[in-house]
């Protein structure tokens, strides 16, 4: 027992990081190339020439690996989710009236 080697896995409870991209953002990112992907396959299927389909992929992809990253690097690994949680939250609540506030009263037991 005595000259037993463990190895640590530091990587336990840390998310998952490809290339820079962080957690979901992969997921993000394999989305958007599977519709340009799909994309390009209807419009070659409808007769669009080759290059103009290529052309209009190129670019909208270079487009969303431009995004995705500027998205990961800005919001982090939960900070999208928290951002747009913080849109959900109303500014303001309005009543007109203080029922709202005041305890129901119990019961009379009879």
């Amino acid at each position: 027992m005595a000259g037993s080697v463990y190895q640590i896995n530091k990587g336990i409870n840390r998310s998952i990081e490809f290339k820079g991209l962080k957690a979901q953002y992969i997921w993000y990112l394999g989305g958007g190339l599977l519709c340009l992907l799909i994309l390009f396959a209807v419009m070659y299927i409808l007769g669009v020439s080759q290059y103009i389909c290529m052309g209009i992929v190129l670019l909208s992809g270079s487009g969303l690996v431009y995004k995705i990253y500027g998205m990961s690097n800005r919001y982090g690994e939960h900070g999208l989710m928290k951002e747009l949680a913080k849109r959900s939250v109303p500014k303001l609540i309005k009543t007109n009236s203080r029922k709202v506030f005041i305890k129901p009263e119990q019961s009379k037991q009879q």
